[in-house]
């Protein structure tokens, strides 16, 4: 850091100094200057941090007491810990220790704790205390302590702040952020020049450059482990859905599943006598279906088999007792004929309407789509399309 002598258009080094050297202590000073002025930590532009208590010692059955406990705008709680010269060696366990006792904290005892903050302050002073309740509906800008979410679960912040910081801490804090703990380290500087005090405070865990790099890579983390619960939870009620499908399916008189085995994907298929076209049960949260999916890598052979079933349309849905849904899907290779029910599908109560439904109109189905199948199939050999193309199942 350096002096500017805009006279003489010359920069003169600033010297940097201990804060023991300069007669500066933790708590009465260090902690009194971000007492007074907490956005000195800000992690932002524009952050503001409100602190609601200094030396807190309201932790139940344990004498250890935190520097100074913060909120900032989102009504997180912020464990602040000041070391001075050297961070020392475990200033992280530390932190951690006071963060899961603040964690248990409920909005009316976070508004009595800096209630009797304020109280000791007016006291101090002379004069009449602030409500804190007033304060912190002004700091976060809401319309009223209901509508205020104070220290909500696995938010609470933590806030390092040293002159130098041991290998120990910095490697903690590191891997803690991995983690999604919000850790910051900000290292303070005393400087002299002549009579002049200086101090800088820096933020160097994370640094500023990668802050935001940081809590988008949490969040994108957050993000795949939701999608990888939620996904292990479709599988399991798929396999549990199919289970009681495939039970119901062996007692009817359609026997295309008697053979298929449960599974954790959203369909079931059997097949159709022709090869890759085969019959679908589809299991959805908003919808289950029958279909016959015509699948070849062929796109010709697909339109060829569609075709001529669309020619029967008629008497194939006479024969179905509904009208289908009749799917060319061009430019794609697969075409489809489907039947599909509107459900609450993830909602097991629902579950055995929707197996005896997919059991009545794949039997109706199979029937309907035999014997056209069968001729079919036997036009396609009869026509010899591309030597073994068109082969049977």
């Amino acid at each position: 850091m350096f002096k500017i002598d805009a006279a003489k258009n010359r920069i003169s080094p600033l010297e940097a100094k201990r804060f023991g050297e300069l007669g500066f202590s933790e708590r009465k000073h260090l902690q009194e200057w971000l007492e007074h002025y907490p956005q000195a930590l800000a992690q932002s532009e524009g952050e503001e941090l409100l602190i609601i208590q200094k030396e807190f010692d309201g932790f139940d059955d344990t004498r250890e007491r935190l520097d100074l406990l913060a909120m900032d705008k989102e009504g997180n709680l912020v464990i602040i810990e000041n070391k001075l010269d050297d961070s020392g060696r475990d200033v992280a366990w530390q932190a951690l220790k006071y963060a899961s006792y603040c964690a248990n904290l409920s909005k009316p005892q976070v508004v009595e704790i800096y209630q009797r903050y304020l109280n000791q302050k007016a006291q101090e002073h002379g004069g009449t205390p602030d409500n804190a309740v007033d304060n912190i509906i002004d700091f976060l800008e809401v319309d009223g302590l209901e509508a205020a979410q104070l220290n909500r679960l696995q938010t609470q912040r933590l806030i390092f702040v040293a002159a130098r910081y041991r290998k120990e801490v910095t490697n903690t804090v590191l891997w803690l952020s991995q983690y999604g703990i919000a850790c910051q380290c900000f290292k303070v500087t005393p400087y002299k020049a002549g009579e002049d005090l200086f101090l800088s405070v820096e933020q160097i865990i994370p640094t500023p450059e990668s802050s935001e790099f940081m809590i988008g890579m949490v969040a994108k983390e957050a993000e795949e482990k939701s999608a990888d619960t939620e996904q292990k939870q479709r599988h399991t009620l798929r396999l549990a859905f199919w289970e009681q499908a495939l039970e119901s399916f062996n007692k009817s008189s359609c026997t295309l599943f008697n053979n298929i085995s449960p599974s954790k994907d959203h369909w079931l298929s059997a097949g159709s006598g022709m090869r890759s076209m085969p019959y679908n049960l589809i299991f959805g949260k908003s919808e289950i279906r029958v279909e016959l999916s015509l699948q070849r890598s062929e796109a010709e052979i697909n339109t060829y088999v569609f075709e001529h079933l669309e020619k029967q349309k008629t008497a194939i849905e006479q024969t179905f007792g509904n009208k289908l849904i009749w799917l060319p899907l061009p430019p794609k290779k697969a075409c489809r004929v489907q039947y599909a029910k509107a459900v609450d599908g993830y909602d097991k109560a629902n579950w055995p309407e929707m197996i005896a439904w997919l059991v009545e109109h794949m039997t109706r189905l199979e029937k309907a789509l035999k014997a056209p199948l069968q001729q079919i199939n036997q036009k396609m050999k009869q026509e010899q399309f591309t030597n073994d193309a068109f082969a049977a199942d």
